[in-house]
C-alpha cells in the first residue's frame, strides 16, 4: 500500500508536470474532493469529483507559466502521502512571478486520490 499510494501521487505529478489534464483527472476519485487553503496572493476554494479537479488544474495551467514545480520530500503512511515542496511560476495576465512553499496531504484509496489538501504561502518575486 504504501509504494501504491506514493506512485499514485507520483503518476499525478508527472501528468501536471507534462501539462496532460486528462491524465491527470485519470489519477483521481470520481467522488474526489481537493481544498486548497489559499495563500496571501492566490484565493481558496474547494473542488468536488473529476470536473472539480479539471477545473483546479486546468486553472493553473492556463494562467500561470510554471517557471519549477519540486515535490522535495514525500511522507507516507497507510493511504495517506504527505508532500512537502515549492514551486515558482509567472502569472500570465501581469507577468508577475510568485513563490509557494507548500504542503499537500493525499488520500488514496483503490489507487486513486479521494482527497487533496494544500496549506501554502506565496511571496511575489517580480
Amino acid at each position: 500500500m504504501k509504494n501504491s499510494a506514493r506512485s499514485v501521487v507520483e503518476k499525478m505529478f508527472t501528468a501536471f508536470g507534462e501539462g496532460d489534464v486528462d491524465k491527470f483527472v485519470g489519477t483521481v476519485s470520481d467522488d474526489t474532493v481537493w481544498i486548497y487553503h489559499g495563500t496571501q496572493i492566490i484565493p481558496k476554494g474547494t473542488y468536488e469529483g473529476k470536473e472539480g479537479a479539471r477545473s483546479f488544474i486546468s486553472g493553473i495551467l492556463n494562467n500561470t507559466e510554471i517557471i519549477s514545480f519540486e515535490p522535495q520530500q514525500f511522507i507516507v503512511e497507510d493511504n495517506k502521502v504527505v508532500v512537502l515542496g515549492q514551486e515558482h511560476q509567472k502569472v500570465k495576465s501581469s507577468g508577475k512571478e510568485l513563490k509557494q512553499k507548500w504542503v499537500q496531504v493525499y488520500t488514496i484509496e483503490n489507487d486513486l486520490i479521494t482527497r487533496m489538501e494544500e496549506f501554502a504561502t506565496s511571496e511575489v518575486v517580480s
